[in-house]
């Protein structure tokens, strides 16, 4: 075999019954801008599969577009959001956030997630301060599921930081870009059900699950914010040609596609890590979900030059470095015996 890569979840294409539609329905004249019949029937089954019959939903081009607009659309201008550290919006998303006037008000990460009590602490501790309108309000909550170390809330903390957001009247957004990772991990206590009636906003990721682009924004309640389409424009996020992404999660959504293929990433993600595991390999984090994170030496790396591409994570002061395998809804048994004879030699 070639060089194998678990450098990231969209190495490849998109899932074939998605290229077989685009195919069959090539010629097919459609209106722009998301009103096609693929996307209405998207939208549909995306209703029924969250149990939310008046969700608004609206399909976005990419990660970071809907990032940013969704904090945009649902911010006044004096807020700012709350997220971790780590945070995709914080860390990997070039200032996006800033760049529509919103400052990024971080808190401490715990293995990529953000504490429930030091969440209701940071917004208590806000509103007690007598000088907090020179201050920039922490109006809005943001977390990954999958946080960007593969872990997952417990129903538990998600119930909790979802409370605390009630409590002080600011939304909560659910970034989804790995969602079906996430709900099919067997440590996952949450069914995606549940998960929309814990939050205001989220989105089921298509980028990194099994589509050429785009992503799924929900609003669960019909809550969403006014001129929302407007601002999907203003941030560059709208696709003129939008039965493109239409029929991509019509596709998605039929059969249980969507949460079929999560779960063959979390299933050849669990063979990896025992992989590692089984050399004596230690782990930066214990993730469930489609992201590895081994700790390699410098000469553990060199070996797997040319044979494996992965990511660096982060240099750790010993001198190893924390790495990332990422597998992903397409990832086959053989690349992941292949890893599994290079480690071994």
């Amino acid at each position: 075999m070639s060089i194998i890569s678990f450098t990231c979840d969209y190495n490849e294409g998109a899932h074939p019954l998605i290229l077989e539609a685009l195919a069959k329905t090539n010629m097919q004249q459609e209106p722009g801008y998301g009103f096609d019949s693929f996307s209405f029937s998207a939208k549909d089954r995306i209703r029924k599969v969250i149990g939310c019959p008046q969700a608004d939903i609206f399909f976005l081009v990419g990660g970071t577009q809907t990032n940013s607009t969704v904090i945009d659309a649902m911010l006044p201008g004096y807020a700012g959001v709350v997220a971790a550290q780590t945070g995709h919006i914080a860390v990997h998303e070039s200032g996006a956030v800033e760049f529509s006037g919103h400052k990024v008000l971080t808190l401490p990460q715990h293995q990529g997630k953000i504490c429930p009590q030091e969440l209701e602490a940071y917004l208590a501790a806000f509103h007690s301060d007598p000088t907090w309108p020179h201050m920039v309000w922490p109006g809005m909550v943001y977390i990954s599921f999958p946080t960007e170390y593969g872990t997952i809330y417990s129903k538990e903390e998600l119930t909790k930081i979802h409370t605390t957001c009630q409590k002080y009247d600011i939304p909560l957004f659910i970034d989804g870009a790995r969602l079906g990772y996430g709900l099919m991990s067997p440590a996952c206590d949450l069914t995606i059900q549940e998960l929309a009636k814990l939050c205001d906003a989220f989105y089921f990721g298509g980028t990194k699950v099994g589509a050429l682009c785009g992503e799924a924004v929900v609003f669960p309640s019909g809550n969403a914010p006014a001129h929302f389409f407007t601002t999907v424009k203003q941030h560059g996020a709208l696709l003129a040609k939008g039965r493109l992404l239409g029929v991509q999660f019509d596709v998605l959504f039929t059969d249980n596609l969507y949460f079929d293929i999560s779960r063959n990433a979390i299933d050849k993600a669990m063979q990896v890590k025992a992989i590692f595991a089984g050399k004596g390999i230690p782990f930066h984090i214990d993730s469930p979900t489609n992201q590895q994170f081994p700790i390699l030496t410098k000469a553990q790396m060199d070996a797997l030059e040319g044979k494996v591409l992965f990511e660096v994570w982060e240099p750790l002061p010993d001198g190893r470095f924390v790495t990332r395998f990422a597998t992903s809804w397409c990832t086959t048994q053989e690349q992941v015996d292949a890893l599994k004879e290079i480690i071994n030699q």
